[in-house]
């Protein structure tokens, strides 16, 4: 089969360069390589054109750093069921479930046909969040548990019910799209750029950087204008301190579930003087404002940077002794290892992304597979890799990837700091205006936090956003903490779930 064939550096494709052919086709094809666990897909999904669907592919080819980008289409009026890819191969049943929600469109042997979002205009309307179709399994020694859709904390909603023998967890089912938000839609229906980019990072309140930078690559290959090297530099800069920021708030919280109370509050502590640290550069604490298109509101000074430098090494230094007092605390090891275990195969299979697959022996990071920016040329970033995939796994690998992200500040901060001594000019001001090349289809694929964050850009005749498409690390991973908690005791279930920290918000779009 033909695939339009580039890279998370190229720019915008023209939609009539994208390769559209035979559903049969399209199906041999990806259903063959994906069983090459070197492919997944970052994102497949339907759009009306004229009076058929098309739908788009996104596979990623993480030997090559290629991104293969294909469609087929299906007229409005055809009564046929296309046959079901997630039946073949798990990591399709988000897209395949929101293109049947969405547009009607029949999946044949689709294994879990059910609502992915409760989109306010999906398709069939008699389908609510009130008669979600829950599993169930019959037996006189069998339990149900019913946790959320309202939880204790400040978060959204969403609700897991357990079905269990006694204190074993035998299934879990996770049931989104409580608070679907309307965001793709937002983005269609504004021409006002800075509004565009406000709602890139409202996407995921914690991901805000990953969010408005994958939102920023996919606006301005559709510009066609070359990023300065420093405005690379300092977007990386952002990046590496929400990913510390976050690592480090979840180790607090995992501490905190156990009773581990000297990790709690020293991870508490430093991730507040991290977040201090990014509004002290930009005025707010999760990097809202800092990634415009094509320069910045907040460049980098002499001052600020040095203010960064010192705070990320004091960081660093006083969240390296809380590793290691993790590390070897028996109590700690007694509760995380082996418990909560994901399968490398388990996590290949259901196109596990970002730190929870690497936690399980899968390479999944776009710094690496798909460098873009200041990863391609300066950093080279090398991935942590965990094989055991338990909480334990995921904890000792968010506490490395904080050290690691605090060595490439310290060395943007040291190139930036012999760039300006040369008279390098700072970041240019935001470019609000520049037009969009019509009938285009762009993406921007950056490794957030959580991991691989998409957005799509389709544009019209006109060069609007005519349609925007974004995955969230969470959209991938949300069955991963399901297949976590089997076997495990229900009492369990908190330390797993904190384990990957996944994003309601993210995936209720």
């Amino acid at each position: 089969m033909n695939w339009y064939i580039t890279d998370n550096t190229a720019a915008a494709v023209p939609l009539e360069l994208i390769p559209e052919v035979s559903y049969a086709a399209f199906y041999d094809d990806l259903s063959r390589r994906l069983a090459d666990p070197r492919y997944h897909v970052a994102h497949y999904f339907a759009l009306p054109d004229g009076d058929r669907m098309r739908f788009y592919c996104l596979l990623l080819d993480d030997e090559q750093s290629q991104v293969l980008v294909a469609s087929h289409a299906l007229g409005y009026y055809e009564e046929t069921a296309l046959p079901s890819l997630t039946a073949l191969h798990a990591q399709l049943h988000p897209f395949e479930r929101d293109i049947a929600e969405r547009y009607g469109v029949e999946f044949r042997d689709l294994p879990w046909p059910k609502p992915l979002r409760f989109a306010f205009d999906r398709r069939n309307r008699s389908s609510s969040i009130d008669n979600y179709p829950f599993y169930r399994i019959e037996g006189r020694s069998l339990h149900e548990v019913n946790v959320g859709p309202i939880h204790a904390g400040i978060i959204e909603p969403g609700a897991f019910r357990f079905i269990c023998h006694g204190e074993q967890v035998l299934h879990l089912e996770i049931a989104l799209g409580y608070q679907h938000r309307g965001v793709e839609h937002a983005f269609e229906s504004t021409d006002n750029r800075l509004r565009q980019f406000c709602l890139a990072e409202s996407v995921a309140g914690d991901s805000a950087v990953a969010h408005a930078t994958a939102f920023a690559e996919a606006v301005e290959k559709l510009t066609g204008h070359v990023r300065p090297a420093e405005l690379e530099r300092e977007r990386t800069l952002a990046l590496e301190l929400e990913r510390m920021a976050m690592q480090i708030a979840d180790t607090g919280a995992l501490a905190m579930d156990i009773g581990y109370q000297l990790g709690q509050v020293a991870s508490e502590a430093l991730r507040t003087m991290t977040i201090n640290t990014t509004q002290a550069w930009c005025g707010n604490r999760f990097g809202k404002g800092l990634v415009r298109p094509h320069g910045t509101d907040h460049p980098l000074t002499p001052d600020t940077a040095a203010m960064i430098h010192r705070n990320v090494r004091e960081i660093a230094r006083r969240f390296d002794e809380v590793r290691h007092d993790l590390k070897s605390a028996p109590s700690v090891l007694a509760r995380f290892e082996q418990c909560g275990t994901v399968p490398r195969e388990e996590m290949l299979r259901i196109g596990g992304v970002g730190q929870a697959a690497r936690a399980s022996g899968a390479p999944r990071d776009i710094r690496t597979s798909h460098p873009w920016g200041s990863y391609a040329k300066c950093l080279h970033h090398r991935s942590i890799v965990k094989m055991q995939g338990d909480v334990m796994a995921r904890l000792t690998l968010r506490c490395r990837e904080v050290l690691q992200s605090a060595s490439y500040i310290d060395r943007l901060l040291e190139l930036y700091e012999r760039k300006y001594a040369a008279g390098e000019n700072p970041c240019p001001s935001p470019d609000y205006t520049a037009p969009l090349r019509p009938r285009s289809l762009a993406f921007g694929l950056v490794e957030g936090w959580r991991g691989e964050t998409c957005h799509v850009l389709v544009t019209d005749e006109a060069g609007r956003i005519a349609a925007c498409r974004i995955a969230d690390p969470s959209l991938h991973n949300w069955l991963a903490l399901a297949l976590a908690v089997r076997g495990e005791g229900i009492s369990d279930f908190p330390i797993c779930n904190k384990s990957f920290n996944l994003s309601y918000c993210g995936h209720d779009l």
